[in-house]
């Protein structure tokens, strides 16, 4: 990678300030992804602006009831976070299979959004969770859903000059969370992955949310499977029923790692294995 030029402001205004002086210039955390895309040639920036030594963004707060997790907090950090071990169970599952223990060292959850990947493990879960994302850019800070948050592979809502800040996720006490997926080799990308929270009261569905990655240009929610899940009575048959509506709502391609027939076909057992496991542990996470 060739990059003439490598920022290290200290603050959020002086990094927006530092982005709008060098047109073109990217923002980097972990700087994982950015390693391996210049490596094969598709991006080649010639000013990177650091956000490591930014402290608001390598900060994981708890308060009322809302986990914020900085842009830049390493993905190992989060996974070992008290809040999410206790009460985002799908987050720490699509961590522990991102890369090797060396790229979780290093690799930001910002970052492995920003990359809008239809794989990224973290997706799907964050999706799951109901996850909003914080934007500061030089209009001021906004705050979108994770839904609106992937335009496209590749591609997002962020403005020109605007950074991803933190990640908000809120407390849903009572709930189950599950993520799953499937690579051909161990590290290698997701060829389908798929996580579910659910929230269950008297084996009523209160709430489910299910979000899948790999089998469409973006990580989606899967609206039509929710609908077949929430108000009704959580057994074989209902979980079954939203398993049938997933097939629907992707569209998966053939690729090197699998082809769009098989995905077709995967992606609805993912489904149903992860409502199982949120049901198995009695729809609660402590």
């Amino acid at each position: 990678m060739t990059t003439h030029t490598y920022l290290r402001p200290t603050c959020i205004e002086e990094a927006l300030q530092l982005a709008s002086q060098h047109p073109g210039a990217r923002f980097v955390a972990g700087g994982t992804d950015l390693m391996v895309q210049s490596q094969r040639g598709r991006v080649s920036p010639e000013t990177l602006v650091s956000l490591r030594r930014v402290d608001e963004l390598g900060q994981i707060s708890w308060a009322d009831g809302q986990l914020r997790i900085g842009a830049a907090v390493p993905l190992a950090s989060v996974a070992q976070h008290e809040q999410v071990l206790r009460g985002f169970h799908a987050l720490g599952q699509s961590i522990a299979v991102v890369g090797s223990p060396q790229i979780r060292n290093v690799a930001s959850l910002g970052g492995n959004l920003c990359n809008a990947s239809p794989g990224a493990d973290t997706a799907p879960a964050l999706l799951a969770h109901g996850a909003q994302v914080e934007l500061v850019g030089p209009a001021g800070p906004r705050t979108l859903d994770l839904t609106d948050f992937f335009l496209g592979p590749g591609s997002t809502a962020l403005q020109e000059g605007e950074i991803l800040t933190a990640v908000l996720l809120q407390e849903a006490p009572g709930s189950s969370s599950a993520f799953l997926r499937k690579g051909r080799v161990r590290m290698d990308l997701a060829i389908a992955s798929a996580a579910v929270q659910l929230d269950v009261e008297d084996d009523v569905c209160r709430l489910a949310r299910i979000a899948v990655g790999a089998v469409a240009p973006t990580p989606l929610r899967l609206l039509a499977a929710e609908a077949c899940l929430t108000g009704q009575r959580l057994d074989g048959d209902a979980v079954n029923q939203a398993a049938s509506a997933v097939a629907d709502a992707i569209a998966p391609i053939s690729d090197l790692r699998a082809s769009r027939e098989y995905r077709l076909q995967l992606t609805p057992v993912l489904v149903r294995r992860a409502l199982n496991a949120c049901l198995a542990v009695g729809g609660r996470e402590s």
